[in-house]
């Protein structure tokens, strides 16, 4: 017995790989089980490095304009395309397709989970109708796409431009563009891409049985010439060695967070949640004939120097997708930020949802929050500060011509009244208030940073507090305020929109990010304030959709959660659960973040509860999981939570590493100390946690 069971573990030592890849913890097609009346992610298979321009993925769709480009239930495959799309509901921009097929017409073909390999750095997959195997493998602005025939007489490769692009072949090259976009540029816009391939494409050629043709795909934003010198970065290289390249850029970032411990289906959905929280915002820039970042700019129409990334939605990211890049990944957000300064000098606004420049979509003014807590921290430089803060400051007293999401729209009331009202026609009046409240308190820390005049620190800081101008104290929640100073008749506390954005008086009342003592005070105390947070989950999950006409997708999924009123499926709920902290009932936030993250997230197809939104659900995710959450982007602080895994381990900046530790297998830890000092009211000092050591939960 003693001999077998030593052949046994030698069997299981001999099968563990010699070096551990986390990119193969990753399933790529978490949240693909979606459309457009109910998210569980609303994403696709992006097959990308870390941040790169392009990505690639899968397409499902029957039309080329669907936002739903690959949808899990789909059973067909009608191409594979470069795609720069963030949301479905931002849709793409600059996108072409390649689809190999044999016969006469191309019209998709049937595949099968079963014969599909999804990971962040390959693709792989099993046309049937067509007996055609298609492999991809990404680089930042390029790939490698393999294609293995069947024996047949009349194959061929089509690429498909979209929208009155232009495809051109001269032997092995194919050059061509893309107009392809949904707003967000200048006039002119094209993406130009070059293929060379070692078999005739747009033409028909006859093929033996496992012929392989190799493709090297680039494109570029500024010309030909830049996608040709972008081609460089595969160029005739082996697909397996630009694979194995790409794999090793994922395992180092995700390499940046170890977790042990866990069930296998934690790690994979860590790992996946991990994946989607570095793929937005992308790089828009591309390396110059001198070595140097230069990009074509959607906010000048020209080619301009320097950094600029895009795709993202700053209402949805400031949350924790950016403070999750301060923490982990300082060196991509001081280029982010360095591009916003860009587009700073390029336009008057900075953007609130860019893709790839400013697009009408949401509300608030929340650049100033993914400005200010970069800044907070250190990461961006003193010149492209003074530059960004310029911007915001102009942010506050106008709004962008075009795009009424850039700047503030119903600036004028808020500066005059000190809320927008509820009787004019500024939609979402109370979300805008509520939001611009908590800008106001950012932009003051950066003038802080800046060492601005006082008066001027002050007057943000006295608008900091608006908030209160919509808080009723007779139900103690958010409600819509009229010009002449009395609250909204009739109120309902479940009607979604309305004031608010995607959302009621239940998920609003807590957006007070940088005042929670003070939201405390006006509830009338800590008791109420906990009774309060408790009711959110007492409540039924009822709605009035009376606004909308109609129910949104967003209700929905907060119904199905069966969590009361809560809604984490959107990003205005996301950190209510973290408020408990402020109280001596710590306790029950700890409880429904880990009810949370082991119900309402996996690594399954339908493995989100909403929109993923460009990372933000998923650094909810991560933070979580890791023990602690920035309630307030800018504040320097984390609120403790629970953390999810025994052992984490976190490589900071500078080779400095923090361990994460958790004693005990529930979710309530009744005592936290770094480096064996205990934590004073559930929070830590992000200075303190970069200096490394360990973060200890009992």
């Amino acid at each position: 017995m003693k001999r077998y069971l030593a052949i046994l573990l030698l069997l299981a030592a001999c099968a563990k790989p010699a070096q551990e890849h986390l990119s193969d913890y990753v399933s790529t097609l978490v949240g693909t089980q979606s459309d457009w009346s109910f998210s569980t992610g609303n994403t696709y298979p992006a097959i990308a490095v870390p941040w790169g321009m392009n990505f690639w993925t899968p397409v499902t769709a029957e039309r080329e304009e669907d936002g739903w480009a690959y949808q899990y239930d789909k059973h067909r495959i009608t191409g594979f395309k470069q795609t720069h799309q963030p949301s479905p509901w931002i849709n793409d921009y600059g996108a072409f397709s390649i689809m190999p097929f044999t016969g006469d017409e191309d019209s998709g073909s049937f595949f099968s989970h079963k014969s599909e390999e999804a990971r962040p750095y390959y693709y792989k997959v099993y046309l049937a109708d067509y007996d055609i195997t298609v492999e991809i493998t990404p680089t930042e602005r390029a790939a490698v796409m393999r294609v293995t025939f069947p024996e047949n007489e009349n194959a061929r490769i089509k690429i498909n431009p979209f929208n009155g692009g232009e495809v051109r072949t001269d032997g092995e090259w194919t050059r061509g563009y893309s107009v392809q976009n949904h707003g967000g540029v200048q006039e002119g816009f094209r993406n130009y891409f070059v293929i060379k391939a070692d078999v005739p494409l747009q033409e028909r050629f006859a093929t033996t049985r496992g012929q392989v043709a190799t493709l090297y795909i680039a494109s570029s934003f500024i010309s030909d010439e830049q996608a040709l010198r972008n081609l460089a970065e595969v160029l005739d290289r082996p697909f397996d060695d630009v694979r194995d390249a790409a794999q090793v850029s994922w395992d180092e970032v995700l390499g940046r967070v170890r977790v042990s411990g866990g069930t296998l289906e934690q790690i994979r959905t860590f790992y996946s949640c991990l994946y989607r929280s570095t793929l937005f915002p992308r790089k828009f820039y591309e390396i110059g004939a001198d070595g140097q970042p230069v990009h074509y700019s959607p906010y000048s129409g020209k080619v301009e120097p320097g950094y600029l990334y895009t795709d993202t939605g700053f209402w949805d990211t400031f949350r924790a997708l950016f403070p999750l890049l301060n923490l982990i990944y300082p060196d991509i957000n001081a280029e982010i930020q360095s591009g916003l300064a860009n587009v700073a000098r390029e336009n008057a606004f900075l953007p609130e949802w860019a893709s790839p420049g400013h697009r009408d979509c949401m509300i608030g003014n929340n650049s100033a929050s993914v400005v200010a807590d970069a800044a907070v921290q250190g990461i961006t430089s003193h010149e492209d500060l003074e530059v960004l803060y310029k911007a915001l400051v102009h942010g506050t007293e106008n709004v962008h011509p075009d795009v009424s999401s850039s700047g503030r729209k119903g600036y004028e009331y808020y500066n005059s009244l000190g809320y927008i009202p509820y009787d004019v026609d500024v939609k979402e009046n109370v979300a805008r208030t509520l939001e611009y409240a908590y800008d106001d308190w950012c932009i003051a820390q950066i003038a802080r940073i800046l060492k601005r005049p006082q008066d001027e620190i002050d007057l943000y800081l006295s608008r900091s507090g608006n908030w209160r101008n919509v808080f009723d104290p007779a139900v103690r929640l958010m409600r819509g305020r009229n010009a002449d100073g009395g609250f909204q008749e009739p109120f309902s506390s479940y009607k979604w929109g309305d004031a608010f954005t995607e959302g009621n008086a239940w998920h609003y009342t807590w957006s007070v990010f940088h005042d929670v003592p003070g939201l405390i005070r006006e509830m009338g105390g800590e008791e109420m304030f906990t009774q309060m947070l408790d009711s959110v989950f007492k409540v039924p999950p009822i709605y009035d959709d009376s606004a909308y006409g109609y129910r949104i997708h967003e209700i929905s999924e907060m119904q199905t959660a069966n969590m009361g009123n809560y809604a984490h499926g959107n990003q205005p709920s996301q950190h209510m659960l973290y408020l408990y902290g402020w109280t001596s009932e710590a306790w029950k936030g700890q409880m429904h973040i880990r009810e949370t993250m082991d119900r309402l997230y996996s690594a399954d197809p339908d493995g989100y509860c909403g929109d993923e939104d460009n990372g933000q659900t998923s650094a909810w995710y991560i933070f979580s999981a890791l023990g602690f959450y920035p309630v307030c982007p800018a504040s320097g602080k984390y609120i403790i939570g629970t953390p999810l895994f025994p052992k984490a381990e976190i490589t900071l900046p500078g080779g400095k590493t923090l361990v994460i530790k958790a004693s005990c297998p529930g979710p309530v830890f009744k005592t936290v100390t770094l480096n064996g000092k205990s934590l004073r009211n559930n929070s830590v000092e992000i200075s303190h946690l970069k200096e490394g050591g360990t973060l200890r939960f009992r």
